[in-house]
């Protein structure tokens, strides 16, 4: 079976939802930091376990 020579559209948005997730994060624990908060961060930060799983998953599905 040959590789694709370039990652699908859903491999793009896994990589998009994970990089925002995980931007969000970092961010939670900096305002922690400075004592601040951002509850609406908390939601964002969610994106961070939907790329992860959106990126499994369509590893599994290629194979």
């Amino acid at each position: 079976m040959a590789a694709q020579s370039h990652p699908s559209r859903t491999l793009h948005i896994a990589f998009a939802l994970f990089g925002v997730g995980l931007l969000a994060v970092v961010a939670i624990f900096v305002l922690a930091a400075m004592g601040h908060t951002a509850p609406w961060l908390w939601a964002v930060s969610m994106a961070f376990p939907v790329g992860l799983a959106l990126a499994v998953v369509h590893v599994v599905r290629r194979r």
